[in-house]
């Protein structure tokens, strides 16, 4: 669940500071979802971050999948 912590808005900021390419939105369940491309050093990086979020977050599970690149040209805050 995510309320009040900045979890889209830093994981954003997290990404473009990576270089991580794609998008995070809340789902209607309370949790977020994640669609991250970018070099495998930084992406670990981004991922060991999410798995903590930010400093006012508290993380009770994450799940990984591969997917086939989409080639995003940036990341970005979904709203739908």
């Amino acid at each position: 669940m995510v309320q009040g912590v900045f979890f889209r808005a830093s994981t954003k900021e997290m990404a473009d500071t990576l270089g991580i390419k794609g998008w995070v939105k809340n789902e209607s369940d309370g949790s977020v979802l994640i669609l991250a491309e970018g070099p495998a050093d930084q992406l670990n990086q981004f991922l060991s971050w999410v798995e903590k979020g930010p400093s006012h977050a508290q993380v009770s599970d994450t799940e990984k999948e591969v997917v086939d690149l989409v080639g995003y040209s940036n990341f970005k805050i979904k709203y739908f």
